[in-house]
């Protein structure tokens, strides 16, 4: 028997869910929590194998929850099922050790599926998960390769070195013989090049790509 805890902050929801799944001789629903004080305390009474458990919990993000479940009971297995399609979303709650991720429009099939899947000691994405992630996974490998293929100007080489060195614009106007508002315009050229925010993510991705060394 497959012991399933609800985690849903809408309970017109968990009461649909909880409805269908009761229909399945090998699934029990032990019952629906709609925050995180409810999730540990249900976890804490009795042994349950698999959390269904949504992103957002109103004032918790499931994603802490689902962290706090996989450190607290690694027996306990945790599904995400949640409206977020983003692939952030995706990739934290299986950083935090979900074992599966289904969007709130699967159907009543799959759900059954990716529960039994999971039960069975596997993972489980759906088909619109997977291709979201292999998405972002493609934009990634783009944007690196964008960045391996980076070319500076003579003068950007030099502002990049000094920066790294830790020299301010002021000091690297002087050394250069450059106003401050040049060295600025350089500084600006090379974060867009490099597509970082800042100066330390300016350094970080420079020595990954071997343009420091």
């Amino acid at each position: 028997m497959i012991k399933v805890l609800l985690a849903d902050d809408h309970k017109m929801f968990t009461e649909g869910i909880a409805s269908f799944l009761s229909q399945e001789s090998d699934i029990e629903v032990v019952g629906s929590c709609q925050d995180g004080a409810q999730v540990w305390s249900a976890l804490q009474e009795s042994s349950i194998d698999i959390v269904l458990l949504d992103i957002n919990m109103g004032k918790e993000s499931g994603l802490d929850i689902c962290k706090h479940i996989v450190e607290g009971f690694p027996k306990t297995k945790v599904l995400a099922i949640s409206m977020y399609s983003e692939e952030s979303f995706i990739r934290k709650m299986f950083k935090n050790g979900a074992s599966g991720y289904l969007l709130k429009n699967t159907g009543r099939e799959e759900l059954l599926k990716a529960i039994r899947t999971i039960f069975g000691g596997n993972t489980y994405q759906s088909a619109e998960v997977m291709e979201i992630v292999l998405k972002g996974m493609n934009r990634q490998k783009q944007q690196e390769g964008n960045i391996y293929n980076v070319r500076f100007s003579r003068r950007e080489k030099e502002v990049l070195d000094l920066i790294a060195k830790g020299l301010t614009t002021k000091d690297i106007a002087k050394q250069l013989f450059i106003s401050e508002k040049t060295v600025e315009t350089h500084r600006s050229n090379l974060l867009a090049k490099l597509n970082v925010h800042n100066v330390a993510s300016l350094i970080k991705v420079a020595v990954q790509y071997g343009y420091l060394s």
